[in-house]
């Protein structure tokens, strides 16, 4: 049985079923956001509920097979099957399995790291915030926890406004993730991330940077999260 996901409930009923932390220092913009995010409204928490299968495919395809994700019913419907060709060849028609949700796991980038899985693993990131907003990144090894930037150039950032937009590397430099227990970090240059995550998940940011050349995927900048999940090969 599939179950409804925060896709589906971020993008209403038309939206398709699923088979399927020492930094370089947050800017005070975004302290200014940790600290004084109760005071604006951000919500402790919210649901995800997951994609309810083992074996979902973010693959290409014209119709709904068992085992992977469903097609959309218009071009113009955020899906997870509409970022298979942006993902490196090797992964398109791979399977993949859930390794982490805030519903099920709680806010926390500690729990977040351990369990996202091998090092060697790729992992998507999705999140949908407060104001409804889907966007993610996709990383071409495991997040976990450096004191120096690692990654490769197949990483990159993504956006559904509502349509989707992908924000590969530049080749300007090579900050593509660093993070530890307060602070994940995604691309980078002249003290702006392309997106960020504070340490309890709750709170994070996206601004242009130099990596990925790309939108805030947020409208609003700094926002508060509603729901988070990490994706792996399974």
């Amino acid at each position: 049985m599939l179950s409804r996901t925060f896709w589906e409930d971020a993008w209403g009923k038309n939206a398709p079923g699923g088979v399927l932390g020492g930094c370089l220092g947050m800017p005070l913009g975004h302290r200014n956001l940790v600290e004084n995010a109760s005071r604006e409204g951000c919500l402790e928490g919210g649901g995800c509920w997951g994609w309810d299968v083992h074996r979902g495919r973010l693959g290409v395809g014209s119709g709904r097979a068992a085992g992977e994700l469903g097609q959309p019913n218009s071009p113009s419907e955020p899906t997870l099957p509409q970022l298979g060709p942006h993902l490196p060849p090797r992964l398109q028609q791979q399977p993949w399995s859930l390794l982490y949700c805030t519903a099920r796991d709680g806010f926390s980038l500690r729990t977040l790291y351990r369990r996202a899985g091998p090092l060697s693993s790729p992992a998507l990131l999705l999140i949908r915030d407060t104001d409804a907003q889907a966007f993610g990144a996709f990383f071409a090894t495991a997040i976990h926890m450096s004191n120096k930037f690692y990654g490769t150039g197949e990483t990159f950032l993504f956006s559904f406004s509502p349509e989707l937009k992908v924000f590969r590397w530049t080749g300007r430099n090579n900050f593509f993730v660093k993070g530890d227990v307060d602070l994940l970090m995604v691309g980078g240059g002249s003290g702006r991330f392309g997106l960020w995550l504070d340490g309890d998940l709750h709170h994070g940011g996206s601004h242009p940077c130099e990596t990925f050349n790309n939108e805030s995927l947020s409208p609003r900048g700094d926002f508060c999260v509603q729901d988070l999940e990490v994706w792996g090969l399974a």
